[in-house]
């Protein structure tokens, strides 16, 4: 019952307001009672406020020229009052547009409505007491449109259509602008081509600016490009329009509408008979309209047995036709070959024919001669293989066969060019064979390389052989053994240990294995897959036994012919536990079997050895009978070193070859008489005179002077240096060699000479020195050392 309430009372307020608002439209009074029940309604209602302003439709035209204002309107009011003054404001109010006491509305400017099409304004009116009449009131000036602009293409069209099109079909649409108002005649446009352009072919939409193809005979090979001029016009299209135009490129893409054409029917081609396969013979050129892209030849050789030996393959980037060689030639063979080709291509559309079928060449005729070339020899087969027997020296292994293809048919020579190959070959018939025994442990396959070379040209192929070395049973089986071991409480048939055997060969061996010699303690018992336990025979065993246990094991390995071999297997002697595990053994010495190999390489080894050592031997020998016969022979050079007195700007030292002093002799021989025994030093004899005290040279020599000697005579500096050199060769504590001092007075640089004998020929033997007698007592003692007397004044030594 209250919500029917509340909804009744709802609709009467809303009945009540309704009525308000028509009342204060149609001029009738109002209740304030009836006001003040609105206003206090929490939603107030709007009421529609009434106008009294008499709008007329206010238009300028654009473009219009203002030297003076004109009016171009009037504004009104439905009150009367009879003094009154109007106030505008807005967009151009008071400038481009005024207003005058009655009302009348001016334009004062050139308006251009493609800059601004209306201009939004507000109007007041006043009375005489400048109180406000009329509020404010909102009107609008429309600035209307006159064709004043003409049609712009904003860019340059470009279109494109495949040759062949139908007819309808699309190319490009174009677009032009234009700034007068588009819902009056000045906007609107309308398309056309000029006749001025390539208009036959195409059409364009009138409206929408589309431009599509007239005909379906488009052929790019006759004409690929077209230009049509679009024209552009407002008004319609009437002819009072402005009009534009603009020239359109159509560019007719390319079909595969022609057909592959030779351009000969026939083709004349040279190849060598040692043309490489698969590479280009020569070229079937073909000529197609079409673009490159376009051309899709297809070649076909008619004759199959032809077609084995050569194939056409598509050349890049034109597309033509590559010969190529798919089998080997031969001038002896065949020296010419004659075939056919024919070319065909799928064009397009598909169905249509091609606009050259008429005129096309697809079949032509191919004429190949083959040169001749002098060619290397060729070998029956690519790959050689052989088989041999290891250790053995084989005559006749197989044979190598190669064979000039020319006609000539020119001799070959064969020879092996790896080094160092076991093989050799017969260098007319090239028969194989073994130049030494083969050992396939250590080579199971030789491969190398036969070259065959003609005899007079020289040229020369080659070739590869293998030879595969088959196994013989020439390696004797070795022992492979655990450790084996005796334990001392060990009883009869206790397994001790398990034998093995290896065998370097490739057969597969069948080992057995046996005792070489019996023994009393152990046996052998086989186990039938290649091994064998040692087992005990009979004890006791014991730690404490001197001897070593060991037996000697016989192997063969089954194979043809079998081999053998024997091996001492050491036995340890152990003190185990109860589970024979040991706690403490006797190592027995295991002597294995030695191989051949080893033995001669140990024989080698002492061999070199004796070598070296009776080498070094012989050389100590000969080097200490070196030095005796140097000790007795009289080719011992010595150092002579001369001091000079004078100095400043003169040489200090000079050495000379102590042979000189031979001449002291007349014979000129330093050489000791064989029968003559060691004499005391003369060196200390060779002094001044007491009757002459001037200086004279001193000769001093390193050993110390023995006993004083006899009185020297004439030359009895050479006399002193024998007698040193016969104690120099008698002292075997000392070397050998002497350095003599000579100490002169007078240098090589004085003006005055050197007074030293040494500087005189050591070839006179018969000079005479009694000259220096006559030079003064200064040069006496000179003349009794240097001077010749006659025989018995020098000695011979």
């Amino acid at each position: 019952m209250m919500a029917w309430l509340r909804l009744w009372t709802l609709g009467l307020m809303a009945i009540m307001s309704v009525a308000l608002a028509v009342a204060g439209d149609s001029g009738l009074p109002v209740v304030e009672g009836h006001n003040e029940i609105v206003k206090k309604e929490s939603h107030p209602v709007l009421f529609r406020q009434k106008r009294d302003w008499i709008w007329n439709s206010l238009y300028v035209e654009e473009e219009k020229l203002a030297p003076s204002p004109y009016k171009i309107g009037k504004l009104k009011s439905s009150k009367n009052v009879v003094v009154k003054s109007f106030k505008i404001a807005g967009e151009g109010a008071n400038d481009i547009f005024t207003v005058d006491e009655k009302g009348d509305l001016f334009v004062t400017k050139r308006l251009d409505r493609e800059k601004k099409n209306a201009y939004h304004l507000t109007a007041w009116m006043f009375d005489g007491n400048e109180q406000l009449v009329e509020d404010s009131g909102e009107f609008v000036v429309q600035v209307t449109d006159i064709n004043d602009n003409s049609p712009v293409f904003p860019k340059t069209y470009n279109g494109s259509v495949r040759e062949r099109s139908s007819i309808g079909t699309k190319v490009v649409e174009v677009t032009a602008t234009d700034a007068d108002d588009p819902s009056t005649a000045n906007g609107e446009l309308r398309y056309s081509l000029a006749p001025q352009g390539d208009f036959a072919a195409f059409t364009i939409h009138s409206e929408t600016g589309v431009i599509t193809c007239r005909t379906n005979t488009l052929d790019r090979e006759t004409k690929s490009q077209y230009v049509v001029v679009v024209k552009a016009q407002d008004m319609r299209g009437f002819k009072t329009g402005s009009t534009s135009n603009t020239n359109v490129t159509i560019t007719v893409t390319d079909t595969n509408d022609n057909t592959a054409s030779f351009t000969r029917k026939t083709y004349e081609l040279n190849v060598r008979e040692d043309h490489k396969l698969n590479e280009k013979i020569g070229t079937l050129e073909v000529e197609d309209r079409d673009e490159d892209w376009n051309k899709v030849p297809i070649f076909t050789i008619l004759n199959n047995e032809m077609r084995q030996i050569f194939g056409v393959e598509l050349s890049k980037p034109h597309k033509d036709g590559d010969l190529v060689l798919k089998q080997a030639l031969d001038y002896e063979t065949n020296s010419s070959y004659t075939f056919t080709v024919n070319v065909k291509e799928d064009t397009l559309p598909r169905g249509s024919p091609a606009e050259n079928a008429k005129t096309a060449v697809t079949t032509a005729q191919v004429n190949i001669k083959v040169l001749d070339v002098d060619e290397a020899p060729v070998f029956s087969k690519p790959v050689y293989t052989f088989t041999v027997m290891e250790e053995l020296i084989v005559r006749d292994i197989g044979t190598v066969k190669a064979r000039d293809p020319d006609r000539a048919n020119r001799k070959i020579q064969y020879s092996i060019v790896t080094k160092d190959c076991p093989i050799g070959i017969h260098p007319a018939t090239g028969q194989l064979s073994t130049l030494r025994t083969l050992d396939r442990e250590l080579e199971a396959t030789h491969v190398f390389q036969v070259k065959a070379q003609e005899e007079s040209s020289g040229l020369e192929s080659f070739v590869e052989v293998n030879i595969a070395v088959q196994d013989v049973n020439d390696n004797k089986p070795e022992l492979s053994a655990e450790d084996v071991f005796v334990c001392e409480n060990d009883p009869t048939d206790t397994v001790i240990g398990t034998l093995r055997a290896t065998d370097e060969d490739e057969q597969p061996a069948s080992f057995t294995f046996s005792l070489a010699s019996e023994s009393s303690n152990f046996s052998i018992r086989g186990r039938g897959n290649g091994t064998a336990d040692v087992a005990v025979k009979q004890g006791p065993f014991s730690l404490d036994d001197p001897k070593d246990y060991s037996v000697d094991v016989s192997i063969s390995d089954g194979g043809r012919p079998p081999q053998t071999s024997v091996t001492r297997l050491a036995i340890k002697s152990c003190r185990c536990d109860g589970r024979r595990v040991p706690t403490q053994c006797k190592a027995g010495a295991r002597r294995m079997g030695v191989s051949v190999h080893a033995l001669i390489a140990i024989l080698l080894c002492i061999l070199t050895i004796l070598v070296i050592v009776i080498l070094f031997v012989v050389r100590k020998r000969y080097q200490k009978d070196s030095l005796s016969n140097l000790k007795n022979s009289g080719e011992i050079h010595e150092q002579l070193v001369t001091y000079d007195e004078e100095g400043g700007g003169e040489m200090d030292t000079n050495g000379y070859d102590v042979s000189i002093l031979s001449s002291a002799c007349q014979d000129g021989s330093l050489l000791r008489h064989p029968d003559l025994h060691a004499r005391p030093s003369l060196y200390a004899v060779v002094q001044k005179p007491p009757a002459h005290p001037h200086p004279h040279p001193h000769h001093h020599q390193n050993h110390h002077a023995p006993p004083p000697p006899p009185t020297a005579c004439k030359g009895d500096m050479a006399v002193m240096i024998e007698v040193k050199k016969d104690e120099a060769d008698h002292d075997r504590d000392g070397f050998p060699y002497d350095t003599l001092h000579i100490y002169g007075y007078e240098g090589p640089e004085s003006l005055a000479g050197s007074l030293s004998s040494l500087g005189t020929s050591s070839t006179g033997s018969n000079l005479d020195y009694d000259f220096l007698n006559e030079w003064g007592p200064r040069f006496r003692t000179l003349a009794e050392l240097y001077g010749v007397d006659g025989p018995d004044h020098c000695r011979q030594y």
